[in-house]
């Protein structure tokens, strides 16, 4: 009975201290934060794709669209490496996160982070445990997705 009751005080005061320590956030100034570098992100791949559409005239509108997103990627896995992403995320939040470029943020950090355990345990266990929720998520709701589509299709 007194162990619990120890319990229960520690807990209340542990949850106090947290609330005392935990910043506050406006909701809708981190909206606008988000929208801002979310926005800025998109703008960027807009004018990648653009200067790949001027340069490359011929070029496919479905390799253009590959050309900007390996861009992307490749720029945040570089600000990933120079330590500015972080920054970037810090100031953006889900902006940041989102698009593609957060995707390869969370690979490339990842990676780095466990690069000292060796290229096989280190860098790649690690690359995949991040891509590989991402994977099955994203293979386990389009296949929800295509079969509600055939089923709306069979009965209307």
């Amino acid at each position: 009975m007194k162990n619990s009751e120890q319990t229960k005080r520690r807990n209340e005061r542990y949850n106090e201290y947290v609330k005392s320590i935990t910043p506050l956030s406006s909701t809708l100034k981190s909206l606008f934060h988000a929208f801002l570098i979310g926005g800025t992100i998109c703008i960027l791949g807009q004018l990648i794709a653009e200067t790949y559409h001027f340069f490359l005239p011929d070029l496919d509108l479905k390799m253009v669209a590959s050309y900007t997103s390996s861009t992307l990627i490749t720029l945040a896995i570089i600000l990933t490496g120079l330590g500015w992403y972080d920054i970037i995320a810090r100031a953006g939040g889900a902006g940041a996160f989102l698009p593609i470029t957060g995707f390869a943020n969370a690979m490339s950090s990842a990676s780095m982070e466990f690069k000292t355990e060796g290229l096989i345990f280190g860098t790649s266990v690690k690359l995949f445990s991040v891509v590989g929720p991402v994977v099955v998520n994203g293979i386990v709701w389009s296949t929800i997705a295509g079969l509600v589509r055939l089923l709306w299709s069979v009965i209307f």
